[in-house]
């Protein structure tokens, strides 16, 4: 969870090592460290401090540090406080060995006790420090029959790194220097995603593409068990098993402004202002109105395959596992498949019997998320196939699935995801389109869901007209302590992700439930503190929600309600009513959460709350 930014070449480290942290923060942003090493010094510089970039910035402003290779990282606390001490970067015993690290090693306090014993003293609390003192203890012993002063060639440093990794047990994104090879950073991955970026006499390292955009456009994504030589003019990658590999130069599409704030307070507020754009782009070649379907080009199942399909299951974590409940109400309903929604971390450790033709989908914004990945992991070595759901070109989900679908929704900044959650849902209806196409859908009713789908970007447009509205319900009620968010059929999903969106960023208790479950308990908690958002455009079930309505009302608890534009009922029993553009059902759900997130984007607000850092969260979940 925590971000490693790496560069070596023929201009100073400092500068993009900064840039590049800021940019990854919001993969953790409890302590922050840079370490640079400069053929003319003595020995490697270390700057280091608790607390967001800034404090790292103001840091090195006093602390001049030079050097063309450098390595940054910013933390996601796991093991040890946010202390200035447990900060990365990390020095092995004697300086000849500093490293940054992402994941978690499992079997730390083992190696801990053996380091000791071998006279090795730790100053952190931290696993991570585990591994540098592991390191200067292989480099001895690789070195100790070396002529004193001897330089390490690549192979020497090779052969510590992987004497090092395998002592350990976890996971490990690994950016390490050697004070004796200046010119060099070594990285390894396993589990924790890291990529290089290549360009004219520069190498850089990251833990995602994004402290790239506006240097270069070409990126090689490492694999598990990789470990990459990067200096300014060249590049090597080796296997643990298979020794010098050919690496893949890609190239990434994503630019400077993607990854700016581009005139928004927040990176939330931009990016939930983006999402007709992203759900456009998400949609974009995927619809065939000459066969009525969706057409998806990496499924790598002919439809012969997917035809014989009996059961989905949807695996996934905190927003995307609400996506696949969506996506279990949608694709039952268009294709008439049973669909299971499980919690990836649940999945991983329970042993449910699952039917031979079985299909397997991963959903994921970042492609990192530890347990949807182990999750799929299980399912696949059980031999059912699977497929990712992901934002993230080159991520391990992507890799290590079967075949999948790109959300292309862009980089998505604030920790609080909202453009690639309707990303996710957009992906849901093509995909009961596509389903349904398969078993018993006409033409005719494929081709009236594309016409829906085409218009949705429109509809989202519309809907962030209400952010005015938000605002001012975010006024009347940001000192609430807690709120109960409502809905039913397709939107039952909107009431837990609404919830969900308010508890991350402004701290505030929320809980989501099924409108027609209030009397089964939760109506307790109604008085006339607790807010109760009602999610009820127009559909079947309209008349039901609209009755839950009335008990809240009748209990004197205030009511916000998420309404059609057309629907003038509402307005006279809720206290305060946000209208949406009316759409299709099985799209509800895209367009309703649109006004929750502004709710809840403009109560953290005003609260005084870090909307794009809420505290204790991180974007990418790479640890269970």
């Amino acid at each position: 969870m925590c971000g490693i930014v790496g560069v070596v070449g023929d201009r100073q480290a400092v500068d993009f090592i900064v840039q590049g942290l800021r940019r990854l923060e919001y993969r953790g942003y409890d302590s922050a460290g840079i370490a640079a090493l400069d053929p003319g010094d003595a020995e490697i510089s270390v700057c280091k401090t608790a607390g967001r970039i800034d404090n790292l910035a103001s840091r090195l402003a006093k602390q001049h540090i030079v050097g063309a290779t450098g390595i940054g990282h910013t933390r996601w606390a796991t093991h040890g406080p946010a202390t200035e001490t447990n900060a990365h970067p990390h020095v092995g015993q004697g300086g000849e060995v500093v490293l940054v690290h992402n994941g978690v090693i499992e079997n730390y306090a083992k190696l801990k006790e053996t380091l000791i014993a071998r006279g090795y003293e730790f100053a952190t609390e931290t696993d991570s420090e585990v591994i540098a003192h592991l390191l200067e203890e292989c480099r001895r012993r690789r070195l100790a029959d070396a002529k004193p002063g001897a330089v390490p060639t690549d192979q020497q440093l090779i052969d510590i790194v992987q004497d090092a990794l395998a002592q350990l047990r976890g996971t490990y994104g690994l950016a390490i220097l050697f004070k004796q090879r200046p010119e060099l950073i070594v990285a390894a991955r396993l589990g924790s995603p890291l990529v290089v970026g290549v360009a004219d006499d520069v190498h850089y390292l990251a833990s995602d593409a994004s402290p790239l955009a506006g240097f270069t456009d070409k990126i090689v994504y490492l694999a598990d068990h990789q470990i990459a030589l990067l200096k300014a003019d060249s590049l090597q990658v080796r296997h643990r098993d298979h020794g010098a590999i050919e690496h893949s130069v890609e190239v990434i599409e994503i630019d400077a402004s993607d990854v700016d704030l581009g005139g928004y307070e927040h990176y939330m507020l931009k990016e939930i202002f983006e999402q007709p754009q992203s759900i456009e782009n998400t949609m974009r070649g995927r619809l065939s109105l000459d066969d009525a379907t969706a057409v998806f080009g990496g499924l790598n199942l002919s439809p012969q395959e997917l035809r014989g399909v009996d059961r989905i299951l949807l695996t996934a974590c905190g927003t995307s596992w609400h996506a696949a409940l969506v996506g279990e109400y949608i694709i039952e309903e268009m294709a008439r498949i049973p669909v299971e929604v499980e919690y990836a971390s649940e999945l991983r450790y329970r042993n449910p019997p699952t039917p031979r033709r079985t299909l397997v989908f991963g959903i994921t914004q970042s492609g990192e998320t530890a347990d949807t990945l182990a999750a799929l992991r299980e399912m696949k070595r059980k031999g059912h196939p699977t497929l990712a759901i992901c934002n993230v070109v080159g991520s391990t989900i992507a890799q290590e699935a079967d075949g999948g679908i790109y959300l292309h929704a862009g980089p998505e900044i604030g920790v609080a995801s909202t453009k690639a959650y309707t990303s996710q849902l957009a992906v849901m209806a093509m995909l009961g389109l596509y389903f349904g196409r398969l078993t018993h859908l006409s033409f005719d009713q494929g081709y009236r869901i594309i016409e829906s789908l085409q218009k949705l970007p429109a509809a989202v447009e519309k809907a962030l007209e209400s952010n005015d509205a938000a605002r001012k319900i975010a006024e009347k009620y940001q000192a609430a302590s807690n709120f109960l968010y409502l809905g039913r059929h397709f939107n039952f999903p909107t009431a837990l992700e609404g919830a969900l969106k308010l508890k991350e960023i402004s701290y505030i208790h929320a809980e989501g439930y099924p409108a027609a479950e209030l009397k089964h308990g939760p109506i307790a908690l109604v008085d006339e503190q607790t807010p109760s958002v009602f999610i009820m455009p127009r559909g079947v079930v309209y008349d039901k929600v609209m009755s839950n309505l009335e008990e809240i009302k009748a209990r004197r608890g205030p009511v916000i309600a998420i309404a059609s534009e057309d629907d003038d009922q509402v307005a006279k029993i809720a206290d305060d009513v946000i209208r949406i553009p009316m759409v299709d059902e099985f799209l509800q759900p895209i367009v309703s959460i649109i006004p929750l997130q502004l709710l809840a984007y403009h109560i953290a607000q005003l609260r005084g709350c870090d909307v794009d850092k809420p505290r204790n969260l991180a974007k990418s979940v790479t640890v269970e």
